[in-house]
């Protein structure tokens, strides 16, 4: 078993270092972590460091000694997953299990067939549950970088981030179109790939024709159709597995 993750907002420099507030009260309270026991520090950015615990306090207040500290770098290719606003709490669940699979960054889609739409107050806390679902999800996945979500974008949006990808693939239920399947496509070994996932709904023609002019094109990846919250992982698992960033 790995050492426990926990999370802070920078990582400090050799030494003690006392952590606290919800993290601290996570690793006494929950993790129930005592002296000698190893756990890890992240900034959800690269930054990490394993510590060993010097002594516990009260509910929430853990002291630990900090021995070196590491930085990863940002692995290759970058895997961006344009997702579609799914209905009800499966957005979280397509965040949670891209995430633990590996994906670098998530964008909310507001694809014309998207029964959810995000608009004022409602929009600002779904984007907060994605973002908080990321961090969750890194941490009980042991992750040093956590995925980036972005804020919603629009088609023309998504457009535009398609057209600077190396590599740009719209996940199609067509078993028989003439772009063929995800796992024999032409994947770059570094740079940027990037993935849109359609809503249940599937995506219109115009979106098509958007993401086709942008270079995007339509890809399947297998004989099965995957719903909206699993496709994303799916596909994120193939071009980890492709690229050899699960070698």
């Amino acid at each position: 078993m790995t050492a426990p993750v926990f999370v802070v907002d920078a990582v400090p420099g050799a030494g003690n270092f006392l952590l606290d507030g919800p993290e601290g009260r996570h690793a006494v309270s929950v993790k129930r972590l005592r002296e000698g026991e190893e756990l890890v520090l992240v900034d959800g950015r690269g930054r990490w460091a394993a510590c060993e615990v010097v002594a516990a306090e009260g509910k929430d207040q853990l002291t630990v000694r900090v021995a070196e500290v590491h930085e990863d770098p940002g692995e290759e290719p970058r895997i961006t997953v344009v997702q579609a606003l799914p209905k009800g709490d499966r957005g979280e669940l397509a965040v949670e299990t891209m995430t633990e699979t590996g994906v670098d960054a998530i964008v909310p889609w507001a694809a014309s067939r998207c029964i959810t739409q995000w608009k004022g107050d409602r929009g600002l806390k779904a984007l907060a549950k994605w973002r908080s679902t990321a961090r969750e999800a890194g941490k009980q996945s042991r992750r040093t970088r956590f995925p980036e979500v972005a804020d919603l974008m629009t088609t023309k949006q998504v457009a535009a981030l398609l057209a600077e990808a190396d590599f740009a693939a719209v996940l199609h239920e067509d078993r028989d179109h003439p772009s063929g399947a995800l796992a024999t496509a032409d994947l770059p070994a570094k740079g940027s790939v990037v993935l849109v996932v359609g809503p249940e709904g599937g995506v219109s023609p115009e979106e098509l024709a958007a993401f086709g002019a942008a270079g995007a094109k339509p890809y399947r990846l297998g004989r099965s159709v995957l719903r909206t919250s699993t496709a994303g992982t799916a596909a994120t698992a193939l071009v980890l597995g492709r690229t050899g960033r699960w070698s």
